[in-house]
């Protein structure tokens, strides 16, 4: 049996993608089970479309509970969505025994969020065998393909310290 150390929370999640998207309506069962595991992520209610290792693609819908003055998408409704896509996409990659955590988030906006958002993240991590500096970027798009904002996350990739 594994330690608790050594479970990556991201491969399950993955291994239950794998059940559970081919069932009717199982991504929004899936993408609910996310939200559970990972409170803050799930408060925009998001839904995970595809997922392996290495790729995410996540929409959300334009409503009232992600809104800002402005009538549009809030920029940290934005930012949660595409750290949620380079997560999934990224921490799917590690091994057991790598861990990674977000150091940095940038985002650029490029016009104002409107619509179904569709993120979209694709990554090649290194191999880890020391402490590494990654980033991993997500585009978010609205229906008409165009870029609303793009997600840099700077993650530090390192071994899984040995269990006490």
């Amino acid at each position: 049996m594994s330690s608790p150390t050594r479970d990556n929370p991201i491969k399950k999640l993955q291994q239950l993608w794998q059940r559970l998207q081919h069932v009717p309506g199982g991504a929004w069962i899936f993408s609910r089970i996310l939200g559970w595991v990972v409170p803050y992520t799930g408060s925009i209610g998001a839904n995970v479309k595809a997922l392996k290792p290495g790729y995410a693609l996540i929409h959300l819908r334009d409503r009232r509970r992600v809104r800002n003055h402005l009538h549009s998408v809030h920029a940290l409704a934005l930012a949660n969505l595409g750290e949620a896509a380079s997560g999934l996409a990224m921490l799917g990659t590690l091994s057991a025994d790598t861990r990674g955590i977000p150091t940095k988030l940038t985002i650029d906006f490029y016009k104002k969020a409107r619509g179904l958002l569709i993120a979209e993240s694709h990554c090649s991590p290194p191999t880890v065998t020391q402490d590494t500096d990654f980033e991993v970027y997500a585009d978010i798009r609205d229906t008409d393909g165009d870029i609303v904002a793009r997600t840099t996350v700077s993650w530090r990739l390192g071994p899984v310290p040995p269990a006490p």
